[in-house]
């Protein structure tokens, strides 16, 4: 599964447009899926690695969109958005210091 995730085609910069291109890690939700290639930046999230069986770490995806909800934010205007719900960043334990 690693190998899928370093790849990288000398053809196509995106890996939604490259047809060798089959699995994707989202940082935001901390989930990873199979591309679908049908023209968009479409995947279908997987819990298992689908060559080993190995469980994947649980989709926060209903977390970001419950964080963002209780914000009183509007998840489709991404430029609202506070840029640590841009990334992974909003899951990382806030420290004082």
């Amino acid at each position: 599964m690693q190998y899928q995730l370093d790849f990288r085609c000398a053809e196509h910069a995106d890996p939604f447009d490259c047809p060798d291109a089959l699995i994707v890690y989202s940082e935001r939700f901390d989930e990873y899926g199979l591309i679908v290639h049908d023209g968009g930046p479409s995947y279908v999230v997987i819990a298992y690695c689908p060559w080993c069986g190995a469980k994947l770490p649980e989709s926060q995806r209903d977390r970001w969109f419950d964080e963002i909800e209780a914000l009183g934010l509007d998840s489709s205007d991404t430029e609202a958005l506070p840029e640590k719900y841009r990334s992974g960043a909003w899951r990382m334990p806030v420290t004082s210091g």
